[in-house]
């Protein structure tokens, strides 16, 4: 059971690419543990955590709509955002500059083997960072993701999540609104909720937060919540 996680930060890069990079180490880690299965000295089979900014786009997971995307293929192309259906769980959301997404590839067999739990442990990672900020993150029920002022008027989502797993091997992940634009939100239904706004830590605190600095915070945590080191 391997509990060391590589750490790697692709900075900007189109999603497109991105995805393909992810799907190589997933796929990599899918074979190994096929071929552990025969082996009499099995390898340990690795973990990632990926953060990236991807340049405007907006992908729709394996249960959204397309009603939900609410501008024609022709708009966004005019506006210079990407548009991919995808595979991982839940429906549309925007990636953009200002935003962390991360990319767990993790074996949860070297962990735990529970997709639920895992979602749950990544909620929890983003509740931990936002606390550094002052603020207080929290599930809401039947939606996945990290909220604030949950069952209130002024219900706001901060952090969007949407995994695919087989074998216990994850890809996707979640995306941290830091500095976005949000006004890019508004081309959709985010996460196909209608009746509830997206926000972030700079709309949230006023300022400028630095995307290092984010990144640094949602690391101790990951390594924190999930018992693991670099």
């Amino acid at each position: 059971m391997n509990k060391k996680i590589t750490l790697i930060d692709w900075e900007l890069k189109d999603y497109k690419e991105a995805w393909e990079a992810q799907e190589a180490l997933f796929q990599a880690t899918i074979d190994q543990k096929t071929a552990n299965r025969n082996a009499e000295n099995p390898s340990p089979t690795p973990n990632y955590l990926i953060f990236v900014e991807h340049p405007h786009v907006l992908t729709l997971g394996k249960s959204g709509v397309m009603e939900h995307l609410l501008m024609s293929e022709e708009f966004l192309r005019a506006k210079h955002i990407s548009f991919y259906k995808v595979n991982r769980g839940g429906d549309i959301t925007y990636h953009g500059l200002g935003q962390v997404v991360g990319y767990p590839i993790l074996d949860l067999d070297n962990f735990f083997p529970d997709i639920h739990k895992y979602l749950r442990s990544l909620e929890e990672v983003i509740i931990l960072t936002l606390a550094d900020y002052g603020l207080k993150g929290e599930r809401s029920p039947g939606e996945t993701g990290v909220w604030l002022d949950v069952g209130t008027p002024k219900a706001r989502k901060i952090c969007a999540m949407g995994v695919r797993a087989s074998r216990w091997v994850t890809m996707h992940g979640f995306a941290l609104n830091v500095n976005t634009d949000l006004s890019y939100f508004g081309y959709i239904v985010p996460c196909g909720i209608a009746d509830k706004a997206v926000t972030s830590l700079k709309a949230e605190l006023g300022r400028e937060v630095p995307m290092e600095e984010v990144k640094q915070r949602i690391t101790t945590h990951f390594l924190e919540v999930f018992a693991a080191t670099l």
